[in-house]
């Protein structure tokens, strides 16, 4: 407790800082409902429609720029690849930057960058065009997304984080469920050139108020704890002392569960992110759905599965092994991808499609607790960064090696092979077990 303690107050001999003044909507509350739940409904509409846009638009994006541009498979998804290996390195870049000057200037930074990145993609005439307009999408995403956000849901909840995240993570399944039909509904009537500006300007429109108005980088600013001061329920896993532990990068990269973390998320991310992607192109082959409307309402049954189940998880998650709930997940997506190879009626590829969606917000979820379960709240965004770039290695190497193989002898082996890296996963987790302890 004694880094909260300072934390909260100013050393011996410093001068007293008054507290940064609070958003706008923290003055119109009245108290009685803990202001963090706020923030997670204000992170809940950035995640919208900035990873909705930046995540779920590079599925979105992959058909039109093969057929608008004559492009193959290899190149657009080597583009996909290289958001997803950017991205990563800049979360690893922003990480530590995060823990010490908060987590809203970087929410900023990204909701402006995705917006730009987001809109160049609609006047893409050269491949160097495409990959400078992922780049900026690459660095948003990553400074500016799921690790600042993963970093005030950890700074403004321990016993209850589960739950936060999945109000906050909610936003990415809705922006999938909504915005890639609306991105789909664009395209047939004015193709990339009307649908990514369009996406863009949204996405400035909704964040930026919502940032500026509501979000608070800390408790500790407003002259709150997390989770409201409450305690903790008998349930908790979590000790409260160890989450104001410093880590430094060094220190996590010795631990067992560090690297059960980063070797279990890296296989089962590029799993799931090279099926995300070609999931809208691979289901409008002509013996699957075969159009790009029927194949978006599959994208949507996925990302309604994955709002359902995060909820549901979100319930027990608190109180369980984080190890089992992401062994149980991978196993469950590996059966997903291979049943997408098996099923050809309509009803039951959307019932695939469903189940995919059970996992997919829920692994990045259990991603999130696992390190915050492990790390703290301290070090969340020093420790999530190293995470967040393998990870985000896995997925541009599962995707540039999909795609491929996808030209070269079509879904079956990826898939396959894919679905093996997600059972390796499984076993690979459970090794993330508790670091040993340390003085505080």
């Amino acid at each position: 407790m004694r880094d909260l303690l300072r934390v909260a107050t100013p050393a011996a001999g410093e001068p007293i800082r008054s507290l940064p003044r609070p958003p706008a909507l923290a003055q119109l509350t009245s108290g009685r409902i803990f202001y963090g739940w706020y923030v997670a409904l204000a992170c809940t509409v950035m995640m919208y429609v900035t990873v909705g846009v930046s995540y779920y638009g590079l599925s979105l994006f992959l058909r039109p720029l093969r057929e608008e541009h004559n492009w193959s498979n290899a190149v657009v998804s080597g583009a996909t690849g290289t958001f997803f290996l950017l991205s990563g390195l800049a979360s690893f870049a922003a990480g530590p930057w995060i823990d010490r000057f908060g987590p809203r200037v970087f929410l900023g930074l990204g909701i402006a960058t995705t917006a730009v990145g987001a809109a160049g993609v609609g006047f893409v005439n050269e491949i160097w065009q495409l990959y400078l307009a992922y780049t900026l999408l690459a660095i948003a995403y990553g400074m500016g997304a799921v690790v600042p956000v993963s970093t005030l849901m950890s700074r403004w909840f321990i016993h209850q984080r589960a739950k936060a995240m999945m109000i906050s993570s909610t936003g990415v399944s809705l922006g999938g469920a909504t915005l890639v039909p609306l991105g789909a509904v664009l395209i047939d009537r004015g193709g990339l050139r009307l649908a990514a500006p369009v996406l863009g300007i949204m996405v400035f429109v909704i964040a930026m108020p919502v940032l500026l108005l509501v979000v608070s980088a800390s408790p500790f600013d407003m002259g709150l704890e997390p989770d409201g001061g409450s305690e903790a329920p008998a349930s908790s896993r979590i000790d409260r002392a160890s989450q104001f532990r410093v880590w430094s990068r060094r220190d996590a990269m010795r631990t067992r569960a560090f690297w059960a973390i980063v070797v279990s998320f890296f296989l089962c991310l590029a799993a799931q992110t090279a099926v995300l992607i070609f999931q809208l192109s691979f289901l409008q082959e002509p013996d699957k759905l075969g159009t790009r409307s029927a194949a978006a309402l599959a994208v949507t049954t996925t990302t309604i599965g994955s709002i359902l189940a995060r909820v549901v998880v979100s319930w027990f998650a608190d109180g369980i092994d984080k190890r089992y709930l992401a062994a149980v997940l991978f196993v469950m997506q590996a059966g997903a991808i291979v049943g997408y190879l098996y099923v050809h009626a309509t009803v039951a590829i959307y019932a695939v499609a469903l189940v995919f969606g059970f996992t997919i917000g829920n692994i990045y979820m259990a991603q999130s607790l696992l390190v915050g379960e492990l790390f703290g709240l301290m070090s969340f965004g020093t420790v999530y960064g190293m995470v967040a770039l393998v990870g985000q290695i896995g997925s541009g190497i599962g995707l540039i090696g999909v795609g491929h193989l996808i030209d070269s002898s079509g879904y079956t082996l990826p898939f396959y092979l894919l679905a093996a890296a997600d059972l390796v996963a499984a076993a690979l987790v459970l090794g993330a077990k508790k670091p040993p302890a340390a003085s505080y």
